[in-house]
């Protein structure tokens, strides 16, 4: 699937406010687009429109909620921000645009996990899922397994 085509298809379900920090969509608004990995934004349609069929919560600043660096997150991200100041490298997934955290309407991240490993045929690249915590980290990171799906801990 081309890029084009998929981005029009994730906009049925997401804005970019949603899969950028703040500072991102300030600068750059709807051109933000262009920092999310193709990758994960076609694994990102498969999952949401596919396989879990429900709204997926990432970030929600933009309508006044509390989560601003859920999807991308930029130097100027307290998260990023930390690791800088502590002269700490981070290569994370939401610092390439191919990661993100979300909360699922109706199933708890476990519930989701689930879900997403019993249709791991469904995704177009492999996905890592972190495991143990309350939301659904997903990211397309290829760790070289061989497997549709590796888990990890935070």
């Amino acid at each position: 699937m081309e890029r084009q085509r998929i981005i029009a298809e994730v906009r049925k379900f997401f804005k970019i406010q949603e899969l950028v920090c703040p500072h991102v969509f300030s600068r750059f608004g709807e051109q933000s687009w262009r920092f999310l990995q193709t990758e994960f934004l076609h694994t990102l349609l498969v999952v949401r429109r596919d396989i879990l069929q429900r709204t997926m919560l990432c970030n929600n600043y933009h309508a006044g909620g509390s989560f601003s660096q859920r999807g991308i997150r930029c130097n100027l991200c307290q998260i990023v921000n930390d690791y800088t100041k502590q002269n700490k490298l981070t290569t994370m997934p939401h610092v390439i645009g191919a990661g993100g955290d979300y909360t699922v309407s109706g199933l708890t991240a476990e519930e989701a996990r689930k879900a997403i490993a019993a249709n791991a045929a469904k995704l177009p690249y492999p996905i890592r899922l972190e495991n143990d915590v309350t939301w659904l980290h997903m990211d397309v990171l290829d760790v070289g397994t061989g497997q549709k799906i590796t888990y990890f801990n935070p």
